[in-house]
C-alpha cells in the first residue's frame, strides 16, 4: 500500500511538472513565432523605426530631458536646416549668459540688474534667432515650392510615377525645396508611407503652402482624379497668393518702419545712457517713485508696440 502511494506521488509531481514544462515552452515558442511574424509583417521598417525612435526618447537622459517643450525646441531648430541639437542650444544660451553678466558687472551695473539682463540676453537672443532663421529658411521655401510643383506636373504628364518624381524635384530644385523633398523621398525608400513623409516636412517646415499641397495629395490619394491637373491649379493659386503677400508688404512697409522707431526708440536711448553714465540712470534701480514711473511706462510702452503690431501685421 505505501509503494502504492509513493508511487501515485512521483507519477502526480512527473505529470504536474511535464504540464507545467509544456505550458512554459508553449509559452517560449509562441513568443519566438510572434518574434519571427513582426520581422516579416508589411511595413516592418516603419514599425521598427517607431520602436527605435519611442526607445530613443525613453532612453533621454541628463539636464535636457528636464526641458518642458523638448520636442518644440527640436522642431524649431530642425526648421533652420542647420544640424544643430538641443546641446549645442542650451550651450550657446549659457555662454551668452555667462558674456552677458561679465560685460555688464564691468560696466558698473547692479548685480540683480545684471543678473537679469543675463538671463534675457542668454534666453532670448538665440530663441529670436532661430526663429527668424526658421523664418527666412521658410520664406526661400514657399518662393520656390511653386516652380516645385510645376516639376512635379511635368512629370507626371511624361508618365512618371508620383514618388519618383518626387525624387526627381528633390536632385533638380536648388535648396532648401530640394533638401525636403530628398528628405521625403528618402523616407520613402526606407518603407515610410509617402503621406507620412510629407506630414513630418509639413509639421517641420511650418507653412501652410506646403500643408496645402500634402492635403491636395491625400484627398487625390482618397478620391482619384487628375493629378495633374490639381497640382497645376495649386501652383497658380500659391504665385497669386505669394503676389498678394508681396503687395501687401509694400503696401504696409512705411507702417511698419514707423512702428519699428516709435517702439524700440525709448528703448534704446534709455539703453545708451545707461551704458554711458550709469550713475546718471541708476536712480531707476534705487528711488522707489522712480521705479514705479518707468514700470508703468514700460508697461504702456508694451501695450502701444502690441497694438501697432496688430495694426500693420496683415494674414493672407
Amino acid at each position: 500500500m505505501m509503494i502504492v502511494a509513493v508511487l501515485f506521488v512521483l507519477g502526480s509531481g512527473l505529470t504536474l511538472g511535464a504540464l507545467l514544462s509544456g505550458s512554459g515552452a508553449d509559452k517560449a515558442r509562441k513568443r519566438r513565432l510572434e518574434a519571427l511574424r513582426a520581422r516579416h509583417v508589411e511595413g516592418n521598417v516603419e514599425t521598427q523605426m517607431r520602436r527605435i525612435s519611442a526607445n530613443r526618447q525613453n532612453n533621454v537622459t541628463g539636464i535636457w530631458a528636464l526641458l518642458p517643450r523638448r520636442e518644440l525646441l527640436e522642431r524649431r531648430l530642425a526648421a533652420t536646416g542647420k544640424p544643430w541639437t538641443v546641446t549645442n542650444y542650451m550651450i550657446a544660451s549659457g555662454v551668452l549668459v555667462v558674456v552677458a553678466w561679465a560685460i555688464l558687472l564691468m560696466r558698473g551695473m547692479p548685480l540683480l540688474i545684471t543678473f537679469s539682463l543675463g538671463i534675457v540676453i542668454g534666453a532670448g537672443l538665440p530663441h529670436w534667432l532661430i526663429g527668424r532663421m526658421g523664418k527666412r529658411r521658410a520664406a526661400k521655401f514657399v518662393a520656390k515650392f511653386p516652380d516645385a510643383i510645376e516639376l512635379l506636373v511635368r512629370g507626371l504628364r511624361s508618365g512618371l510615377p508620383i514618388s519618383e518624381t518626387i525624387g526627381v524635384v528633390g536632385r533638380e530644385v536648388p535648396d532648401p525645396v530640394g533638401t525636403e523633398f530628398r528628405t521625403v523621398a528618402d523616407k520613402m525608400k526606407i518603407g515610410r508611407t509617402m503621406d507620412a513623409a510629407l506630414q513630418d516636412s509639413a509639421d517641420r517646415l511650418q507653412t501652410s503652402e506646403f500643408q496645402f499641397f500634402v492635403i491636395s495629395l491625400a484627398i487625390q490619394r482618397e478620391t482619384g482624379g487628375n493629378l495633374a491637373e490639381t497640382l497645376s491649379n495649386l501652383a497658380e493659386v500659391l504665385r497669386k497668393r505669394m503676389q498678394m503677400k508681396l503687395k501687401v508688404a509694400a503696401m504696409s512697409s512705411e507702417s511698419k518702419a514707423s512702428a519699428y522707431i516709435i517702439g524700440s526708440l525709448p528703448f534704446i536711448v534709455f539703453g545708451l545712457i545707461m551704458w554711458i553714465n550709469p550713475t546718471y540712470m541708476g536712480g531707476f534701480f534705487h528711488d522707489p517713485r522712480l521705479m514705479i514711473a518707468a514700470g508703468g511706462g514700460a508697461v504702456w510702452m508694451g501695450l502701444g508696440v502690441f497694438i501697432m503690431a496688430k495694426m500693420i501685421n496683415f494674414e493672407i
